[in-house]
């Protein structure tokens, strides 16, 4: 089971498709879609409807004006009207009441139509005397007095292109103006979307301890006023805790004082000739001496934890190698695990520069080296380790001591606390807060988990703790 302590890897930030602007620009498009659709389709069958009320109203009157004319003057008037056509645009045909041909352009009856005065369109089904291609007309027929059927039919062909050029440009232009609305939403979505992306980057930024960064702030929308409540909230925070923090190491220090006084105090009285009598009150004095010793240690601690954090962020880094500062680590060690009775393995494989400050790497790295060594129970085992993951340097310190809980992984990274299981051991549970400050200046990834294989000399030991530092910055989304 592995618990990443410190920092927290941020979420990435590709999926930009799953925002709530985009599921925003897909509808819109979509029901500008359907409105434009029903727009033209409304349009169309409303000019349709427009265009045979008009032609019918025409070929209405034309039958009203043969109506007006004798059975035997018809034919005669047909072949007037036909002679005076210029455009060709009517149609006339007379027949007998059994469908013969008697008059007319028209060569015979077209079909289905009733004779009723009532339009119908024909489809390019009308045959024509001279024989020549049926336009799309609009016919209507009547049956005479005597018997005869008379049709009259209007070419519609250049009023339905008409309609048709005007429906083609009113869908082109609709299509236009809906990929211009899209265009433009996707380029505000996007504009919205990089301003939430900002928001989130120096909010990263702020969660990681960075509480001088504000929320950016481009104008006076509703993502401008949450920004300006946030900043305002924000620099309550960072000035609530400048007091504390403040307050803290004002106490801190002031009490170092007396107690470097109190030590000295205690030294002297060790001293005496009078007191190397006394057992009793000699061994009370060096027990004395020695809890003034761990109350001084703590407040250097604490003093120095402040002063990491109060460092400018990055502001005095270089590059860094780190073969030679576990090597120099190494060499440091090894003598206090002999001292210990502590098998000491260190594996060292070539890594590339970092950048960051040696001096705190070495302190963190100190400090990682130092707990393993402590809590290897004699007989036991610590190993430390460099190499190179592709992504960054990797370093690791494990140990076969009594390990970490899973669920104290992450409040061991906070001042004073001490886990159940080395509560025992002599410590002032500030030696991971120390590396924790560290390694929230340089951005690293601490991970604290089992070290299974571990083992001492005797097979004795517990479960163990693996610290693993990524020695790369944590990317910002």
């Amino acid at each position: 089971m592995q618990s990443r302590s410190f920092p927290a890897a941020p979420v990435r930030s590709g999926r930009r498709w799953y925002t709530t602007t985009f599921r925003w620009l897909v509808g819109y498009t979509a029901l500008f879609g359907v409105l434009l659709t029903t727009l033209v389709g409304f349009i169309a069958w409303t000019a349709n409807a427009s265009i045979e009320y008009d032609t019918d109203s025409i070929l209405k009157w034309q039958l009203i004006y043969f109506d007006s004319i004798s059975d035997e003057n018809l034919p005669g008037a047909i072949y007037q009207r036909l002679e005076h056509e210029r455009m060709h645009t009517n149609y006339y045909g007379l027949f007998t009441a059994s469908g013969q041909y008697l008059a007319g352009d028209m060569f015979e009856q077209p079909p289905s139509l009733q004779f009723r005065r009532q339009g119908r369109t024909i489809d390019h089904n009308l045959r024509l005397l001279d024989g020549g291609p049926s336009p799309i007309v609009r016919a209507m027929g009547e049956v005479r007095p005597n018997g005869m059927h008379l049709v009259v039919a209007r070419d519609m062909t250049t009023v339905l292109r008409i309609r048709e050029v005007v429906i083609r440009t009113l869908v082109m232009g609709g299509v236009v103006a809906m990929l211009a609305a899209v265009a433009g939403g996707f380029v505000l979505g996007m504009r919205q979307i990089r301003r939430v992306r900002e928001i989130r980057r120096v909010t990263q930024c702020i969660a990681h301890g960075d509480l001088d960064r504000r929320l950016p702030v481009a104008g006076h929308d509703e993502i401008d006023m949450l920004a300006h409540l946030v900043n305002h909230m924000l620099d309550e925070v960072e000035r609530l805790m400048a007091e504390v923090k403040g307050a803290c190491d004002g106490i801190a220090h002031d009490l170092r004082t007396p107690l470097v006084h109190l030590h000295t105090m205690l030294a002297r009285i060790a001293e005496r000739e009078s007191v190397s009598t006394d057992v009793e009150g000699a061994a009370m004095l060096e027990r004395a001496r020695t809890e003034t010793d761990q109350l001084l240690e703590r407040f250097r601690a604490m003093l120095r934890i402040s002063e990491i954090g109060t460092l400018q962020r990055r502001g005095g880094f270089a590059a860094v190698e780190l073969q030679p500062l576990i090597q120099d680590l190494a060499e440091l060690y090894e003598p206090l695990a002999e001292s210990r009775d502590v098998r000491f393995a260190v594996s060292i494989d070539p890594a590339p520069e970092i950048h960051g400050d040696r001096a705190l790497l070495f302190e963190a790295f100190s400090n990682l080296i130092d707990n393993a060594i402590k809590f290897a129970p004699p007989g036991g085992a610590v190993s430390v380790s460099l190499r190179d993951t592709g992504a960054g340097p990797v370093v690791e310190v494990a140990d076969n001591g009594p390990g970490i809980a899973p669920s104290e992984r992450a409040a061991v990274l906070q001042r004073f606390y001490r886990g159940d299981a080395v509560r025992h051991l002599p410590g002032s549970g500030l030696g991971l807060s120390v590396v924790a400050a560290v390694l929230r200046v340089h951005d690293f990834a601490l991970t604290i988990e089992d070290a299974p294989d571990m083992g001492g000399a005797d097979g004795t030991g517990g479960p163990g703790a693996r610290m693993r530092v990524e020695c790369w910055p944590r990317a910002l989304a």
